[in-house]
């Protein structure tokens, strides 16, 4: 299978806003309507999925690499502007041992995997996106919560073979982490806590929040 047809099969219909014109020749043209961004959209998905114990994190450096930052991510495999030719990617869609994550761990998602594919097509830019308003008036478990989690969390601490045995996959398991402190005290790198994401700096502010907002109101699975 070539890069190019991995590519097409990983891509999921969700990633809006991206056109692929083939040409006659077989050359793609990338037209970015909605470009990636890094701090948001992509680096959640190292952090989730490659940091765990023994992994890629800033502690263990697995093979001597690191996939905590923008700069140890780049520096490792990643071809600015051409996904084709960047390892970072070929080890997403390869098989076999070549493969990454690992198992126990689950393969990435085919939006994940497009999503790291677009960020590279696009330039690879260190973009934060921020955001000057952090509205936490409508948090809910389903909109607001678990996304979070998906995104920074889950590639660690779901699946088969969780992390630490600690599964954040549904609200229930969630819940139980809510009532002994351990989820926020986590993520808020509060002493005598796990700092998490692990390896790694902490959510972005306002996400913390959210949760902090989510948790006030009962941690409802709303």
């Amino acid at each position: 299978m070539t890069v190019k047809k991995q590519f097409i099969d990983y891509l999921a219909p969700s990633l809006l806003g991206v056109l692929f014109i083939f040409s006659a020749c077989t050359q793609e043209k990338v037209v970015n309507v909605n470009p990636v961004c890094f701090e948001k959209d992509v680096l959640p998905i190292f952090i989730s999925n490659c940091t765990q114990s023994g992994c890629h994190n800033s502690r263990d450096r697995e093979e001597g690499i690191e996939l905590t930052s923008y700069a140890t991510i780049v520096s490792n495999g990643v071809n600015p502007g051409d996904y084709k030719s960047s390892k970072l990617y070929r080890v997403l869609v390869s098989v076999g041992e070549e493969l990454m994550p690992q198992k126990p761990y689950n393969r990435l998602t085919s939006e994940q995997i497009g999503t790291i594919a677009l960020w590279i097509e696009q330039g690879a830019k260190n973009t934060t996106c921020a955001s000057t308003t952090c509205d936490v008036s409508k948090v809910t478990f389903a909109k607001t919560v678990k996304p979070i989690l998906d995104r920074s969390c889950n590639g660690c601490h779901a699946g088969s073979a969780p992390s630490g045995n600690i599964d954040l996959s549904t609200h229930a398991n969630v819940k139980r982490y809510v009532q002994d402190g351990s989820l926020f005290g986590s993520i808020n790198h509060d002493a005598g806590f796990v700092r998490m994401p692990d390896g790694a700096a902490k959510l972005p502010s306002c996400e913390i929040s959210s949760i902090k907002e989510w948790i006030r109101l009962g941690a409802l699975n709303n």
